[in-house]
């Protein structure tokens, strides 16, 4: 069972490492799912270095635990950004379908992160 929580920590960590690294790679990709009322290019930085911090805290020896919290809080406050974007008429995700399944992995990452935290021993 150890095995699985590491696997799960070094997954989760990846996928918040690599999303990062996309906010300045594609910057312009994540546009379309933010409000216009927002500062794009501003919350697209912010939110990848956010991204990158905590995905890297995950591997950093006593920062495990609050930065899987963080990931937590974080996939929480992006959740709303998603519930928006499949009530458009035409999402960003392309499809309401795939806006939707987008929504169900949001809770998937939710969950996951508070997994994470919960099993932390540090």
């Amino acid at each position: 069972m150890e095995y699985i929580f590491l696997g799960l920590k070094i997954l989760m960590a990846t996928v918040m490492i690599f999303a990062g690294f996309y906010h300045f790679y594609k910057p312009n990709f994540y546009n379309p799912i933010i409000p216009d009322f927002l500062p794009k290019k501003l919350v697209t930085y912010v939110s990848g270095i956010v991204e990158l911090v905590l995905g890297i805290g995950l591997f950093i020896k006593g920062y495990e635990r609050i930065s899987a919290y963080g990931i937590f809080i974080l996939m929480l406050v992006f959740l709303p950004i998603h519930i928006w974007d499949a009530t458009r008429e035409k999402p960003a995700m392309k499809t309401k379908k795939i806006a939707y399944i987008r929504i169900l992995i949001q809770f998937l990452l939710i969950t996951w992160a508070w997994y994470l935290y919960q099993n932390e021993l540090t």
